[in-house]
């Protein structure tokens, strides 16, 4: 059988964006993995840290933009290792409030400016119309999707 991609570029660019996605991934995420944590673990205290501490798994989840049972699983972790805590209001049983604890403040704070300067050397190879152009195109795939 022979395969015909239709859009040749469209392919070559989906290829390409997947292979750069992997590569800054990876590089960005060592030295988080040293210290036991997955990259979105450190972006939900990342997230909840912006968010002034606390916020509901559901908006967690949209900012995350990530799946239901991939949010509580990576809250679940993070709570295991005391970084965050679960609590259902009293008001709304449904609701669950995720907020970061002491231990994951101090964690953030300690790997944050590390992480700021991993993000800086892995797109130091883009100029900075370059950075505004993939920002833009970025943006543009995902609001497609």
């Amino acid at each position: 059988m022979t395969l015909h991609p239709g859009d040749l570029l469209a392919h070559r660019a989906l290829e390409s964006l997947i292979r750069a996605e992997s590569s800054v991934r990876r590089r960005l995420s060592a030295d988080l993995e040293r210290e036991g944590l997955s990259a979105t673990g450190f972006s939900v205290l990342v997230v909840l840290t912006t968010a002034g501490g606390e916020l509901e798994l559901r908006a967690l989840r949209h900012r995350l933009r990530t799946s239901k049972a991939n949010a509580t699983e990576v809250v679940s972790t993070l709570q295991q290792r005391g970084f965050v805590t679960r609590r259902r209001p009293a008001s709304d049983r449904r609701m669950v409030l995720v907020a970061i604890t002491e231990a994951g403040s101090e964690l953030v704070d300690r790997l944050f400016p590390e992480h700021t300067e991993r993000v800086s050397a892995a797109f130091s190879v883009l100029d900075e119309d370059e950075k505004r152009s993939l920002t833009e195109i970025c943006r543009k795939l995902a609001a497609a999707a």
